[in-house]
Formats: C-alpha cells, structure tokens, sequence
C-alpha cells in the first residue's frame, strides 16, 4: 500500500486534506509533516503519524520522507524564501526515493502578464523543478480562496459596506475544503500522473457580486463603494493589517478585479464528483448568525 505524507499538516490546507484523506485510505497509510508535531496532536488522536520537519532542514525532510511514495507539498508561507524551501522539499523527496510529488500553485492565465508579488515566480519556479526532477508530478493550481473574501472585503462590511478598489473582473473562487477534498482524490487515485489541473469554483463574482449576496445573506443592503488604493490599505491597516501585508491583500484584489481567475474548468467538480460550494453558499453558511 502506497504510504502518503502531506506537509503543512498544522496548516489549513494540510489539515483539511489529511482530514480527507482519512475518509478515502488506510490510516495506517498516512503522515503529516509538522514544523512542531505536538501542534498536531488532533490528527495523530485519528491515528495518522505525524513525523516533524523543516523546509529549512533539509537532512531532517530526508528522514521524514523515508517510506513515502507520495507527497502533498503545500506551498511555503509568502515573505519567506519559498524557492530554497521548495527546492529542499524536491531534493529530498528524491533522494527518500518518493516517486510522486502533488503540488498546488496559483491558477494562471497562459497568456498573463499579470505578477503576484511572492507568489507568481515562486511557482514557475517550483513547476520548472519538478517537470526537471525526474519525479511523477501533479499540479492541482488554486484559485483565490473562498475563505479569504472576508479578508479582502472587511470583517465589518454588513454594517459599512463594501470598500473595495474599482474593477469589473469576477474570480471563480473555492474553498478550502473543497481544494482539500480535491487534493485528497488526487493522492488517493490512480492516473493523475504529470497531469496539471485548474481548480476554479463553479461561478465566478465580482466584489460588486459579493456585496449583493451579503445583502441577501444579512437581510439588508449592503452597498458597494469604490475606494482608492491608498484608502483601501488604510482601511486593512486600521483593522490590524501591517502595511506589508495589506499590500500583499491589495494585490490579490487587483489580480481578481484584472479577471485573471475568472475562467472555469471543471477540473474540481470532476474531482470532486459534484458541483463545488459557491460564494453564496460559503457566505451564507459564514454569517448566517448575522442575518436579520
């Protein structure tokens, strides 16, 4: 039986794709990968080994990869040295003998000029490496998370609106668990080999959109107000957000109003074998205690 490990296993996407993959193969089968494993004390309580390792370490990553045959790699955090990390992870893996490497870059238009700061080149580069390593290669490509609107919008919106930067452009975004679930199949499956899929959402929205559905969602209008980029940082910043971070924000709301995660595939509802959660469902399920 193929024994599949999953990095970032005290991270959202690691958690939640280890948690699916429970329902789909034997425990005695899986691992996660943890900075500091008592962090994960959850998923060893399911019976999964979690085993500690270190991006930066790579003679630790060597050891943790031992018996592996596939491995997640879910991406390193922004403002870090993703390359050497990912690079590491790659190297490892290899010489551990993995066979098979899944990994979850950002959705990019072929044609796209666009650049998202930390993240864009980082995973050409990973994608170069891997099409280079030698090693049986999945790229399940992300789409903006569903789970992030709140953060791009504001956590105050239902009272003051929506302050977002003026454009047009719509992304299919996705959920976390959804993307998880997907990965879960992937790693679970035969025949996603050296294959590369888009994992957008079933419908794609607008910030304009998504101030409609939370009027729907809370029972009451909210309106959508165009902001300049100047007030639109000021605004995360007076929400807590350090200026570093509310322009990484800013940038990511610039790719969606672009439209450059706009088109649909299909590639997650044939993974997942149903339609994915939409925007109105995800923002109906999150504030539902705020409808009125």
């Amino acid at each position: 039986m193929t024994k599949i490990l999953v990095t970032g296993a005290t991270g959202n996407i690691g958690r939640q794709t280890l948690k699916h993959l429970l329902k789909r193969w034997p425990t005695s089968e899986l691992v996660g990968l943890a900075r500091d494993p008592a962090k994960a004390a959850d998923l060893a309580a399911h019976g999964i080994e979690v085993r500690q390792g270190d991006y930066l370490d790579y003679e630790g990553l060597v050891r943790a990869f031992e018996g592996i045959e596939k491995v997640m790699l879910v991406s390193a955090t922004a403002f870090t040295d993703r390359n050497t990390q990912h690079q590491n992870v790659i190297d490892a893996a290899k010489q551990a003998g993995v066979q098979h490497i899944v990994f979850m870059p950002i959705i990019r238009k072929p044609d796209s000029v666009f650049i998202l700061p930390q993240v864009t080149e980082e995973d050409l580069f990973v994608e170069g490496r891997l099409k280079a390593s030698g090693l049986k290669y999945t790229l399940v490509r992300h789409p903006p998370f569903l789970d992030s609107v709140e953060l791009y919008v504001g956590g105050n919106m239902l009272e003051t609106g929506v302050h977002m930067p003026a454009g047009a452009g719509k992304a299919a975004y996705a959920s976390r668990d959804d993307l998880a679930e997907a990965h879960a199949v992937v790693l679970s499956e035969p025949g996603h080999e050296n294959k590369t899929y888009a994992l957008s959402g079933d419908s794609a929205v607008s910030f304009e959109d998504i101030a409609q559905i939370l009027s729907e969602v809370s029972g009451k209008e909210v309106l959508f107000i165009a902001v300049s980029d100047q007030d639109y940082i000021a605004r995360l910043m007076a929400q807590g957000l350090p200026e570093p971070a509310a322009g990484f924000v800013l940038a990511w709301v610039h790719g969606v109003n672009a439209g450059e995660w706009e088109g649909k595939t299909g590639d997650l509802e044939k993974l997942l074998g149903r339609k994915p959660t939409t925007p109105a469902e995800f923002l109906r399920a999150s504030y539902a205690s705020l409808e009125t």
